[in-house]
């Protein structure tokens, strides 16, 4: 196990200030307007190659079949590559060359063709199923020429109304690897049927307020109620957040089945969606239904959002399901919804007994509606889906209209990169419905399909890079709705399983109030007026920056930090979204212009970039050929690449190639798009030219870093001399490393010996996105003399971040030196009766989230030291020592079992402390162990004095603490330690949030607030006149014996460090701090309501609504 230390800040590097250089203050305006510009330029690229597919489907449709007698063969995913024991393919399947793409999930495809996926629900045979599977073959010239005009372009689709999915590139499925492609078994993996998804029913229909009228009489039992629930939640499913959604359950009364929804439509966010089809399991049949209530009530609500301004402001529907009304209620209908119907009416008739479809069947038609009956589960889907298409209508009767829709993000398959962790990405779909254009015998309005495209969230990310962002800043998108398309707080709770066995988005719903914590917040979701002002800002995408203190947390919500930031923000035109920036004050506000000039350059670039030793940013584009022809996939490594286009920069004709291709107008769509050139690339020669530049300072570092003479004036170099001569080299140290602005990684290994641990480069290849780089910005915000330090460059009295220089140690010995230490008397002292390795006296040191980064009991190493001794926490939080942050986690994750959070929920099998070192300690970088004696004599001098002679220090009294069982910690202590007694060999097990990389999908997890109390330390309390002095504390009266426990602390000069003693003889109960999170409950306070609804806040609508079309009446079914 290692800790690692990072540089003094007086090191600075030299070498910066031998080249030509430049610190400017950042234009937060500016570099958002051109990186909204970029991300604008990238997605019109999308909606343009969906537009040109859209015209494509349409006039495909029109082109006549011909029929020659042949049965149609079509490559049908489910049944490519199968062989009989002849070797040729066997019958009713066909073959395909299929090729790994790591562009494409890294699945084999073929880009020559696609394939069609049949959801198990769909009948291939059906007629009108061949017909749109054989016009929408010629879809493929077109799939093939938007991929080689686009080569970013993912999966283009058509989705058809008749329930069959074409998918471009073609893929076997489910997907196999090539090992087992040829002889894969046949496995139970369907896709799911996209109709119902977002980018289907939001690109096929204008958004919606829905009202669910369920029949909760006394004949809705059995078969009947459970038919009801399943075409309930069939509803849902084709909602989305533009949408808005009530269920009303009606017998001899009519009441809202969620109470916290009374007298409002719910936005049908997947929160809101939830809570309705998990009210649908309580119902109770009761009585006579009361029809003639459920109307009124469906009818009010509706006319209320319609006169209010409230809901989507477009089209109405009421749903009602029931085994049969006993008349028409048509008074209430030409009450509430004559003449021109604005409320849509679809009737569901269940069970067998069909007397009532006469009167099921006039309401449907009388009022623009559908009506369906429905005997079995299997018939749900199809008659449901129904409503869509009736609700397209006037959208397909205007023809020329194809509003374009963008859905919220969702983790989708692996992504193509060159870190290790291929896991699911975000995503985000573009489509665009496809209408019928074809003559009929009598006037029809169908939607033939919808076509899209996915779009990667690293794809926009790329847009934005992260250099010019700087450490601690970050990049983010806001739709309409005010929710997150992608941000460095957002934690999806569901993995992509589903999406890699069905295709199966799960739409994810995160507010922007909810990753944007403000600093001081006075509640759970009690949002600050500055961050509210910004959301609406962006909603509305509008230009303008604003400045807001925000909590940030870390290590899986273990760790927090404060910030200050200023944020920027800018529409992205022709979307739903805004971009957003937010850059810290101070140093964040400062860059530095550093590069070497390459192609001129008379030293062959690639010699600073020699050997192993060095990594660049997995995630970053210093160069990459954009045509997909280019084999791109041949580069194994991020380093290979780069390697190659600085050798390349160095031929005769080389150009930059610095600005991305610029899309085609949208109103030019129908034009085919232009082939990229097999070798077309794209360079960020600022990135790559600073990459160089910043080789070239480091490039020494592996260079006899131990030398004992000063000849080497290289910094680094002398540091290292320099830590030497302080007799680092026998504290362990194993390893030497810059990271830089760059993204550059250099490292030198200074020992040979072998461990079981991953090698330092294994994981910490990110620069400025791992979280130590950014901790040691942060420490030096708060102390600029701190070792823990982040190297700044200054020129013309600006300073601008630049690298961080650090050390790694092997723990072990690190800790040994500090037993050593703190076993001895205090200096002048030739006996004492209490030190640290005595039973008298318990030592640690504690980082400044409180975390225990060495003790005398190895098993402390890396826990919170509030659950070692919450008593003494408490303690150093009451005198300002620590400071309590309450943190609110609003993308949690709860069981539903009332006491998971148990004890014996949160241990862990086997305490590994290694890899807790390794995972936990590597983000705490380390103290200069030489002011240790320092510390330690003052320190232990304490506890040897009297203590009428102890007023000598900064002395604080503590308040009188209960006794026994009263400081026991009453939130669900881990364990609780024996009443009334210390018990300094008492180990609690190391603690972990039990929701953490819980699957969602599993049953009984819900979604929830939970709140946490994290900590951070007050390094000015400590600081009295720019000396680390002792403070000193006691526990009284919380003993029946009377005795008082004592205990000091101090800081560490020039770390993030504090060293605390604490007195063991007096047997005062410790209570235990937890830092798990807790759920938050709202019942008391939200109307019985278990969570605190999202829909107060502000939203904007889409900007079309098409729910109008005079002669839609004339359609009769």
């Amino acid at each position: 196990m290692f800790m690692f230390l990072a540089v003094d800040a007086q090191i600075t590097m030299g070498k910066y200030h031998d080249v030509d250089i430049d610190v400017v203050r950042k234009d937060g305006l500016i570099l958002i307007r051109e990186m909204a510009t970029e991300v604008k330029n990238m997605m019109d690229f999308k909606m343009s190659a969906v537009m040109r597919i859209m015209d494509s489907a349409e006039q495909a449709a029109l082109t006549p079949r011909a029929d020659n007698g042949q049965p149609f063969r079509y490559y049908n995913a489910k049944r490519l590559n199968a062989f009989g024991p002849d070797g040729r393919p066997a019958d009713g399947t066909r073959e395909m060359m299929l090729t790994p793409n790591p562009h494409f999930d890294h699945l084999p495809v073929n880009t020559s063709l696609s394939t069609v996926l049949m959801p198990s629900n769909i009948n291939e045979n059906d007629p009108e199923v061949i017909n749109a599977i054989q016009w929408s073959e010629h879809l493929d010239p077109l799939f093939i020429n938007n991929y080689e005009g686009d080569p970013s372009l993912s999966w283009q689709f058509f989705g058809s109304s008749a329930g069959f999915f074409r998918r471009y590139p073609g893929i076997a499925w489910p997907p196999e690897d090539m090992s087992t492609m040829w002889q894969r078994p046949r496995k139970d993996r369907n896709i799911y049927d996209f109709r119902s998804s977002s980018w289907y029913v939001d690109a096929a229909t204008s958004p919606k307020d829905i009202v669910i009228l369920v029949d909760n009489s006394g004949s809705m039992t059995g078969h009947r109620a459970n038919l009801a629930r399943v075409i309930v939640d069939t509803i849902l499913d084709t909602l989305s957040d533009n949408d808005f959604v009530n269920i009303y359950k009606f017998s001899d009364t009519t009441e809202e089945t969620v109470p916290c929804f009374k007298d409002q439509l719910a936005q049908a966010n997947s929160e809101n969606i939830r809570y309705l089809k998990d009210s649908m399991i309580n119902l109770k049949p009761e009585n006579i239904a009361n029809f003639t209530s459920a109307l009124v009530t469906g009818f009010e609500i509706l006319l209320k959002y319609n006169r209010t301004g409230q809901g989507c402001q477009c089209n109405q529907a009421i749903m009602l399901i029931t085994d049969g009304p006993p008349s028409t209620y048509e008074e209430v209908f030409k009450t509430y919804n004559s003449p021109h119907s604005p409320v849509r009416i679809f009737t569901y008739l269940i069970g067998k007994d069909a007397s009532s479809a006469k009167e099921m069947n006039w309401m449907a038609c009388a009022n623009k509606g559908y009506y369906s009956r429905i005997e079995h589960y299997e018939q749900v889907k199809e008659n449901v889906l129904h409503y869509i298409e009736v609700m397209a209508r006037p959208m397909v009767m205007y023809q020329n209209d194809h509003p374009i829709f963008w859905t919220p993000s969702y983790v989708g398959g692996r992504a193509d990169s060159f870190s290790d962790d291929k896991h699911g990405q975000l995503m985000t779909t573009v489509s665009i419905p496809v209408f019928d254009r074809r003559n009929h015998s009598v006037r029809v309005a169908n939607v033939l399909g919808v076509v899209g495209t996915d779009v990667s969230i690293d794809q926009i990310k790329k847009l934005v890079p992260a250099y010019k962002l700087g450490v601690n800043g970050y990049s983010f998108i806001v739709n309409n709705n005010g929710h997150i398309l992608y941000h460095p707080d957002l934690r999806p709770l569901e993995n992509n399983d589903v999406y890699e066995d069905t295709l199966e988005p799960q739409y994810i719903s995160v507010d922007l109030t909810e990753v944007e914590l403000v600093e001081n917040e006075n509640g759970p979701r009690e949002n600050h007026t500055v961050l509210l002002d910004l959301r609406h800002d962006m909603i509305d995408q509008k230009e303008g920056e604003t400045e807001l203190s925000v909590k940030v947390h870390y290590d899986h919500m273990r760790r927090v930090t404060t910030r200050r930031n200023k944020y920027y923000y800018n529409p992205i035109e022709g979307t739903p979204f805004s971009l957003g920036l937010a850059i810290p004050e101070g140093y964040g506000m400062y860059e530095l212009l550093a590069e070497q000039e390459i192609k001129h350059s008379q030293k062959n670039v690639t010699d600073y970039f020699k050997g192993d030793n060095w990594r660049v940013h997995p995630d970053w584009v210093y160069c990459e050929y954009t045509s997909g022809s280019s084999g791109e996939q041949w580069f194994k490594t991020a380093e290979e690449r780069v390697l190659h286009f600085l050798s390349r920069s160095r031929r005769p004709g080389w150009k930059w190639m610095s600005l991305r291709p610029r899309s085609p107008l949208q109103r030019e769509h129908h034009h085919i798009s232009t082939k990229q050139d097999k070798d077309a690339y794209y360079c960020d020669k600022t990135l790559i030219q600073s990459l160089v530049l910043d080789a070239m300072v480091t490039e020494g570092l592996e260079k006899h870093p131990f030398r004992t003479h000063l000849e080497d004036k290289h910094p680094i170099g002398t540091l290292l001399v320099q830590l030497q001569s302080q007799g680092y080299e026998i504290f362990g140290l194993t390893l030497s490393f810059v990271a830089t602005r760059s993204g550059l990684l250099r490292w030198t290994n200074l020992t040979s010996l072998e461990t079981k641990e991953p090698h330092f480069s294994e994981n910490n290849v990110r620069a400025m996105d791992e979280t130590w780089y950014k901790r040691a910005v942060d420490q030096h915000s708060i102390e600029p003399e701190s070792f823990v330090f982040f190297i700044f460059v200054e020129h013309k009295g600006h300073r601008a971040p630049a690298a961080v220089v650090g050390l790694q140690y092997q723990h072990s010995t690190l800790a040994s030196h500090f037993l050593n230490i703190t076993s001895k008397c205090s200096a002048g002292s030739s006996s004492c009766s209490k030190t640290c390795a005595s039973d008298k006296l318990d030592c640690y040191i504690l980082d400044n989230n409180g975390f225990i980064i060495i003790s005398e009991n190895n098993e402390h190493t890396g826990r919170f030291f509030g659950q070692i001794d919450g008593t003494i926490m408490d303690s150093l939080v009451q005198d300002r020592i620590y400071k309590k942050v309450p943190v609110y986690d609003y993308q949690g994750a709860c069981s539903n079992n009332k006491y998971h959070f148990s004890g014996r929920a949160n241990k862990i099998g086997v305490f590994d402390p290694a890899k807790l070192l390794l995972n936990f300690v590597m983000k705490s970088l380390l103290l200069l162990i030489s002011q240790l004696k320092y510390v330690y004599g003052t320190a232990l001098a304490y506890t040897q004095e009297e203590d009428d002679m102890l007023d000598t220090y900064s002395e604080y009294e503590l308040e009188q603490y209960p006794t026994g069982e009263d400081i026991i910690d009453e939130q669900d202590p881990i364990i609780s330690p024996p009443s009334n007694t210390y018990s300094p060999s008492f180990i609690p097990p190391y603690e972990s949030d039990p929701m953490e990389g819980v699957d969602m999908g599993q049953f009984g997890v819900r979604p929830c607030d939970r709140k946490v109390d994290l900590y951070i330390l007050q390094p000015d309390r400590l600081n009295t006149s720019g000396q680390s002095n002792p403070l000193k504390g006691k526990l009284t009266n919380c003993h029946v014996t009377g005795c008082e426990r004592p205990f000091s602390v101090q800081k560490i000069p020039h770390s993030n460090l504090i060293l605390l003693v604490v007195d063991t003889m007096c047997p005062c109960g410790s209570k235990q701090l937890s830092i798990i999170p807790q759920e938050v409950s709202y019942e008391s306070k939200n109307g019985g309501c278990l969570h605190k609804p999202k829909d107060s806040l502000y939203r904007r609508r889409p900007p079309k609504c098409i729910n109008y079309h005079p002669e839609v009446i004339i359609i009769s079914s």
